[in-house]
């Protein structure tokens, strides 16, 4: 997480150096997204095959491989090379969106909501570290803007290596060679799968639209990069943070009642990054997206847990991921275009429609369960 939030802050900046064509600046970032995207079903297969401890301690490479040619590419003046290596950094990432789940699945049902939060609550952390290793390693490298920031990748790699190997987690369950595994399609019918995929999605998609592109709305509205670090710092703070209570909160209001509010902070979000532009409009704007995201995220994930036997785990997440972060990709493409040609005002029009999407579709399901409850009572 203090990886990805250090490229969350710099990406676009770096890719604005580099990119001959300042419209597409946003690209490293989105070929990240990508790079997890493409990634999430072979590394769900490679994890149900070859166990997931061996599976993240085998994603390192990529993310070493990654930092290497990254900064490398930055010393060059290498836009492609610099995507390569982000790429490989996504492609890591990709494996370490599972921790969640991994974290879920060692937990009885009643603890899941909580298990989720407090892995997610790592980004505490890299809140503080990541912004801050961009900013304050960003010229220790000759006159090369941010290549320092990059080689300062591999120490938080080689971190995460030490800290994966000490990791213990249970084996595969009598139960589940015993349960009868559903397809895919018959699992996705399923009403509550179907909301879970959506707000995570959309939910996902939002924020890191927004998200991607602020720091080009900052440096467009004349802001130091340092102002934007401190408004990304406290964004990924805000995204984290309530991870040490969203779990308790899920289990004694439920999944829907905070993904609900988490859609609410979203069109606050937008409300107030359509009234200024100034320091604190950014700030307060980016603390809310990131609320909205963690609680989404939190309970869509939550929700989704409750759609599939543990057999059906791996095919599930796969498939839950891949499409958030097909949606993420897609986002972070759009924004940097958005944002070079029309604006920081359209760039927030335009997440109205979804924030509305997932509105409907919590009511939606809050409505049919209530619906089930009666037809079953």
């Amino acid at each position: 997480m203090s990886g990805a939030s250090l490229l969350i802050a710099s990406s676009a900046l770096v890719g604005y150096e580099l990119a001959e064509d300042k419209s597409l600046s946003t690209i490293p970032l989105a070929v990240m997204f990508i790079s997890i995207m493409l990634t999430s079903i072979p590394a769900a297969m490679l994890m149900n095959r070859i166990g997931r401890k061996a599976g993240f301690l085998f994603s390192t490479i990529f993310a070493i491989s990654g930092a290497i040619i990254a900064t490398y590419s930055i010393l060059q003046h290498e836009f492609i090379g610099f995507t390569i290596g982000v790429a490989l950094i996504g492609m890591f990432n990709s494996f370490a969106n599972y921790f969640r789940f991994a974290a879920a699945d060692a937990v009885t049902k009643d603890l899941k909501s909580k298990a989720i939060s407090y892995v997610l609550a790592g980004g505490v952390i890299a809140a503080v570290i990541g912004p801050n290793l961009a900013n304050y390693t960003r010229d220790s490298l000759g006159d090369v803007e941010f290549a320092g920031s990059y080689a300062s990748l591999l120490v938080l790699y080689f971190l995460a290596i030490i800290g994966l190997s000490l990791l213990k987690l249970p084996g595969h369950t009598d139960e589940e060679s015993t349960q009868e595994e559903r397809s895919l399609k018959e699992i996705m019918q399923q009403p509550m799968w179907v909301v879970a995929v959506i707000c995570g999605m959309l939910g996902y998609g939002v924020m890191s639209f927004v998200m991607t592109a602020t720091p080009l709305a900052m440096q467009h509205h004349m802001h130091d990069f340092s102002e934007t670090s401190f408004v990304i710092q406290w964004h990924v703070l805000a995204m984290f943070a309530p991870s040490f209570f969203t779990g308790t909160l899920i289990q004694k209001i439920g999944e829907l009642k905070v993904m609900f509010v988490g859609a609410l902070l979203g069109f606050a979000c937008v409300i107030i990054n359509l009234n200024g532009a100034t320091i604190w409009h950014f700030w307060f704007a980016l603390v809310l997206l990131g609320l909205s995201w963690n609680f989404l995220f939190v309970g869509a994930t939550t929700l989704l847990t409750q759609t599939y036997h543990s057999s059906e785990r791996f095919k599930v997440q796969a498939f839950n991921d891949f499409i958030i972060f097909t949606t993420v990709a897609i986002a972070s493409l759009s924004a940097g275009y958005l944002q070079h040609h029309f604006g920081w005002r359209v760039v927030n029009i335009g997440v109205l429609p979804l924030l509305g999407v997932m509105l409907m579709s919590i009511v939606f399901l809050a409505v049919w369960q209530k619906r089930q409850r009666k037809i079953f009572a």
